[in-house]
């Protein structure tokens, strides 16, 4: 609604005409029925021009929220506050003025904090809250009030089924049925009775009446996905369908009406195939009634927090097991191309889930082709008790089956066949002792081994290089 508060007569009837005359509602209204006037009528926007009583500068700050216009060039200093949105000049030009029209729509459907047009509506499955969600969402609440063809463009893995059900879910025919088709899935010879049906005896095989998807779809939705793999002479029988409004199954004469909503689906560039004779420029234009662009992850990848929470949800509902990723996992992952798209997160999520369930996932822990932070990767270190015992019993359980019996001599005597690794002497041993000649001897053969190159000692002894160093400090271990 648009309100006129113009103490001019004549110029504030002027522009009401013109405003009816092109399908914009428009209302005088007084100064002192002003401020009633705004209280009862929502997303208004007033033409301001001359006053009596008001202040003009304080009539417009007092209503942030309203988008204003002013008429005359005197008031042209107020275009400086935020909600003014322009000024009209006479004689009126109507160009100007609708476009003027056009951007206070805007400024109050984009107001911040303000409840768009899904509020209220249930979503199932359209999860994110960027700006590219938003408008599908937008656009899906706009369409599904119509019976209107839609045509939802948009790479493999988006979810682009996922827009046609809500569509169907918040259309008028939400209580009748949705059935999905892939076009690409069915062979090109097959598709006819898959859509249509068939009588008894229409071809080899058909030993029964089958009823096809249309009439399956009756009274609500056919969702028509990868619609750019469809032949071409099932192209002209569905153009067929969607002129008339009528078809027949296959080896049948009886026309059946056809009640039914299309929504179609491709993540080809249709108009590319019309120019390559690929795809019917008619069926195009029949189908692109309403086209929606489903975004890909990578252009909507503020929005993986909220897929990952939900993704985990579902996993959960089915294993029974979930997990966690750290910030910086997040913002890995943000970082990602998605070639994919939710699929692809959709497969990383039940595989963490596998491997770490229940656990909390960090870059490290990410497939290397995630993995776009450098991070510094956490090493424990472990007490030199624990480390002493975990070799002891690891030793003890495998023996040496990496050295010659040569190679393996210890100072403390034991070097008879007797005294073989494992065996007790049945005089006895100091075992501290002889495990700490043992492991001066161990890594005395790794160093020697690899020219005291401790890196690589240590990765034959399995320990970290800075255990390696500490131990070789307390044996005094050194090339000297």
């Amino acid at each position: 609604m648009v309100l006129i508060l113009d103490n001019n007569n004549n110029r504030a009837n002027g522009l009401s005409a013109a405003l009816n005359f092109v399908g914009q509602p428009a209302q005088m209204v007084s100064e002192s029925d002003f401020q009633n006037k705004m209280s009862n009528t929502k997303d208004t926007i007033v033409v301001l021009g001359a006053l009596a009583e008001l202040d003009h500068e304080q009539v417009i700050k007092a209503s942030p929220a309203t988008p204003f216009l002013l008429i005359g060039e005197t008031l042209k200093p107020l275009l400086d506050l935020a909600n003014v949105i322009g000024l009209i000049s006479e004689p009126f030009i109507h160009d100007v003025t609708m476009q003027l029209l056009h951007d206070a729509q805007q400024y109050l459907r984009m107001l911040p904090n303000k409840a768009d047009a899904t509020a209220g509506k249930s979503f199932d499955g359209l999860v994110g809250e960027t700006v590219a969600v938003k408008q599908v969402r937008f656009l899906i609440s706009q369409v599904a009030k119509t019976d209107a063809n839609v045509l939802i463009l948009g790479e493999s893995g988006t979810g682009k089924e996922v827009v046609a059900r809500n569509v169907h879910l918040l259309s008028r025919r939400s209580s009748g049925p949705f059935v999905p088709v892939n076009c690409g899935a069915i062979p090109g010879d097959l598709l006819e009775s898959e859509l249509f049906g068939h009588e008894k005896g229409a071809f080899t095989g058909a030993i029964s009446a089958r009823k096809g998807r249309f009439e399956l779809a009756q009274g609500g939705t056919l969702f028509l996905d990868e619609i750019g793999d469809m032949p071409l002479q099932m192209q002209v029988k569905l153009l067929r369908v969607l002129q008339e409004r009528s078809y027949e199954r296959v080896g049948g004469t009886k026309a059946i009406q056809a009640d039914v909503r299309i929504i179609a689906a491709t993540h080809r560039n249709l108009e590319i195939m019309i120019e390559d004779g690929k795809f019917r420029e008619d069926l195009f234009y029949r189908l692109n009634v309403f086209p929606i662009d489903n975004p890909s992850l990578h252009e909507r990848a503020d929005d993986i927090p909220l897929l990952l929470n939900e993704l985990m949800r579902r996993v959960h509902e089915q294993s029974g097991s979930t997990a966690k990723f750290t910030e910086r996992a997040i913002e890995s992952l943000k970082v990602h191309n998605w070639p994919g798209n939710i699929r692809e997160l959709a497969n990383l999520v039940e595989r963490m889930v596998i491997m770490f369930p229940d656990k909390v996932v960090d870059v490290s822990d990410l497939p290397k082709k995630y993995q776009h932070i450098e991070v510094e990767v956490f090493e424990p270190e472990y007490p030199e008790e624990l480390l002493e015992k975990d070799a002891f019993n690891e030793l003890f359980s495998s023996g040496f089956s990496d050295y010659d019996e040569e190679s393996v001599e210890f100072d403390s005597g034991f070097n008879d066949s007797a005294n073989q690794f494992g065996l007790l002497p049945d005089e006895g041993i100091e075992l501290k002792e002889y495990l700490a000649e043992l492991e001066v001897s161990l890594i005395t053969q790794a160093l020697e081994r690899n020219d005291y190159v401790v890196a690589r000692a240590a990765e034959i002894l399995g320990v970290r290089r800075t255990t390696l160093v500490e131990k070789m400090k307390k044996y005094n271990l050194n090339k000297d």
